[in-house]
């Protein structure tokens, strides 16, 4: 069976934390996209060309342990903004969301650019403050000193550059359904999830 769950949505909405989720539900083979990304920005942080480093990725550049850092999102987000890199990996990711016994992906552009015709699509956000929040505590759960006001600053300029770059901006797909965690526990948001999945294979069974 293929059948393809897209999430998107800004950082430290619930996006990637919803995606595990749903693949443990249904047995579907899960991708963080953006570690994609993540693992070529560091390999240019570290003086690789980008377009050849993202050629080059492998799945041990996957397995870093600095991936999660602030500066690895950074660079994440410098180098999703070049229309060559994102070219690139695009056919990874489709290949990856055609895989049989379904697959659910997690990023930015998953509804819009890599898998328009995905049976379902979700766009997943939050207030800034609140995911400026989430990420702080990430942050300093992993060990990193930096204020939640910097936090901030630097969730809203990424939003900026992210939906704001001519290729791929990040935006709900039109038939994306619409998923606002501000004020919601991750076992409710899930399952917002979940019933917005099984409603869509009943659909497919009848």
């Amino acid at each position: 069976m293929i059948f393809t769950v897209a999430i998107d949505g800004p950082a430290a909405a619930g996006k990637g934390t919803i995606a595990r989720a749903v693949s443990e539900r249904f047995g579907f083979a899960c991708l963080d996209t953006g570690l994609l990304y993540r693992a070529v920005g560091a390999k240019v942080a570290a003086g690789m060309e980008p377009v050849a480093a993202a050629k080059s990725l492998s799945a041990e550049d996957l397995g870093r342990g600095d991936l999660r850092s602030a500066a690895a999102g950074e660079a994440a987000s410098r180098v999703a903004a070049m229309p060559e890199v994102r070219a690139a990996l695009v056919e990874f990711q489709r290949g990856f969301a055609l895989r049989s016994g379904g697959a659910v992906l997690d990023g930015r552009d998953i509804g819009t650019v890599i898998c328009p015709d995905a049976e379902v699509k979700l766009f997943v956000t939050a207030s800034d403050e609140v995911r400026a929040h989430r990420r702080w505590l990430e942050l300093r759960a992993a060990g990193e000193e930096v204020s939640e006001a910097r936090v901030l600053e630097e969730l809203r300029a990424r939003d900026a550059r992210d939906t704001a770059r001519a290729d791929a901006p990040l935006r709900a797909a039109p038939d994306a359904v619409l998923l606002d965690t501000t004020e919601l526990s991750i076992d409710a948001a899930v399952e917002k999830a979940v019933a917005a999945i099984e409603e869509r294979i009943g659909q497919g069974r009848e």
